[in-house]
């Protein structure tokens, strides 16, 4: 009998134990929290890791992800279904009672296609892709600011949230918890409990990581310290909740968190236990939010079938990056060139850290180019379930990056990239094709970047860079590259106009 060669074997073995038992998925986001800011992906770190470094020992640590934004809103619209965001045309991001909702009504999303194959669904967090609040006229929102919150009738359901985008559960906030005008939790579809007084400011923390809490209406009991913790006792709750009902019944929980974003709020039992400040000591809570989740979940004897995926929606905030630097030596987006809104790498260049046991190796590295809206091709492959070719449109089958098959091509032949601005930028092998001046997001000619700035390079009206020899774009390569340049246009403009860039299924 002929001898079957053993990568062969083994993807035959890991095919029959998932068409089994398909696994549990815990998806765990993290916001702003930057590639320099985990202790795996940074010797240099300031801030301990321990968690998301032995999560790194146990499954596979991804060198070239990116979020599918430098911003939050894109890139939650983006994770949830596969598509990328500027293929809806909306700018900037939701705050307060913004909305409507940015996921398309009768779209599929990365939550109803684990929902149709049996899952039981939950999101807790924030979930911040707007959704619909009305006044008592029964008149929808749709603003953000002060006086768009005061206006909400909280005795009306929620028409276009979580509830009604694949999740069975949802325990969050509208947008972020500690920012965004509207200081208040979300159970289901309404606020059970609504902001009455206007937050008071004055007894919170003056240091420089905490100036971003905008004047917004607050509900009694919400303590502006305690939010990840919170978040953290509803996903806990979730898990031994699904554990009780003895069932087989496979979940997929989102955990997705209000940490690091600006302000620094760490919890009280976190204040001070770094020696990186109040930022410092927000990435390490962070981490230890992950150690608790992996340690509930050994605890129900559910963490060897369970898939666990931690990333960040994109890189590390101006405040935080430029203090920590200078206070702490310590660099959230080492070791590239931009921040949070850049399209430059430290914009989207994010920690991804996967563990499955019995089919990723412990302690694997991929320089595999990945993007998060990666996640929900990768799953409807796991679980053998087609995609229509109107859903998922970004999204790539990741599987064989994760099972450690050897291949001939990138599982992507290019990924792309968009800014708050909506600024788009491609890139395809150490290739990155920029179609625009500048960072695509911050301003570097004045402020606290301005001494980060470079020579600009803005008689082009794009910028490309080869990332194999230049990792930092310091040195834009447009006018020596004009054949590289239009070929690298001409792809990003037919994925713009085709409105996909994975084939059709």
């Amino acid at each position: 009998m002929r001898c079957l060669p053993a990568l062969f074997l083994v993807a035959q073995w890991v095919g029959a134990a998932l068409a089994a038992s398909p696994p549990n998925v815990l998806f765990i986001l993290a916001d702003d929290l930057g590639y320099g800011d985990v202790g795996c992906y940074h010797a240099g770190s300031k801030v301990p890791t321990p968690h998301l470094d032995r999560l790194a020992s146990e499954g596979m640590r991804f060198t070239d992800a990116h979020s599918p934004s430098t911003v939050c809103t894109p890139t939650r619209y983006s994770i949830l279904t596969g598509r990328m965001a500027f293929r809806n045309g909306m700018r900037g991001v939701f705050t307060g009672a913004g909305g409507p909702c940015l996921v398309e009504e009768g779209r599929l999303t990365w939550p109803q296609l684990m929902r149709d194959a049996g899952y039981a669904t939950a999101l807790m967090g924030k979930w911040h892709v707007g959704l619909t609040f009305f006044d008592r006229a029964g008149k929808p929102i749709h603003k953000n600011g002060l006086e768009a919150v005061q206006a909400i009738d909280y005795t009306r359901p929620i028409p276009d949230g979580p509830l009604h985008r694949g999740f069975d559960q949802f325990f969050g906030t509208a947008c972020c918890p500690t920012t965004d005008w509207l200081y208040a939790y979300i159970e289901g579809d309404r606020i059970p409990v609504p902001p009455t007084d206007i937050v008071d400011r004055a007894p919170l923390p003056k240091h420089p990581y905490a100036r971003d809490n905008r004047p917004g209406m607050i509900a009694p009991g919400f303590d502006l310290e305690a939010v990840d913790q919170v978040f953290l006792q509803k996903s806990v709750a979730f898990l031994r909740a699904h554990a009780a009902k003895e069932n087989d019944q496979p979940f997929f929980l989102f955990h997705s968190a209000q940490a690091v974003h600006l302000p620094s709020f760490p919890s009280k039992a976190f204040q001070g236990k770094t020696a990186a400040g109040p930022h410092g000591d927000f990435i390490h809570e962070f981490d230890a939010i992950v150690g608790e989740l992996m340690k509930v979940l050994e605890e129900l004897g559910m963490a060897e079938n369970t898939l666990v995926i931690v990333s960040s929606d994109n890189g590390p905030e101006v405040t935080s990056v430029v203090h920590m630097r200078k206070d702490h030596d310590h660099d959230g987006a080492h070791p590239w060139r931009g921040v949070k809104r850049d399209q430059w790498e430290g914009g989207h260049r994010v920690p991804m850290l996967v563990r499955w046991p019995g089919v990723v190796q412990p302690g694997a590295v991929t320089e595999e180019t990945v993007c998060l809206t990666d996640l929900m091709a990768t799953c409807a492959a796991m679980l053998e379930r087609p995609l229509p070719d109107d859903a998922a449109e970004d999204s790539f089958d990741i599987l064989p990056v994760l099972r450690g098959e050897e291949r001939s091509s990138p599982v992507r032949p290019y990924t792309l990239h968009q800014t708050i601005s909506l600024a788009l930028a491609i890139r395809q092998g150490d290739w990155k094709y920029l179609d625009h001046r500048g960072s695509g997001g911050n301003r570097y000619d004045r402020g606290a970047l301005k001494a980060f700035a470079l020579p600009a390079g803005d008689e082009h009206p794009g910028q490309l860079y080869h990332l194999g020899d230049d990792p930092g774009e310091t040195t834009n390569l447009y006018a020596e590259n004009p054949t590289i340049v239009a070929r690298l246009k001409g792809l990003l403009d037919e994925s713009v106009r085709s409105g996909r860039s994975a084939p059709k299924r």
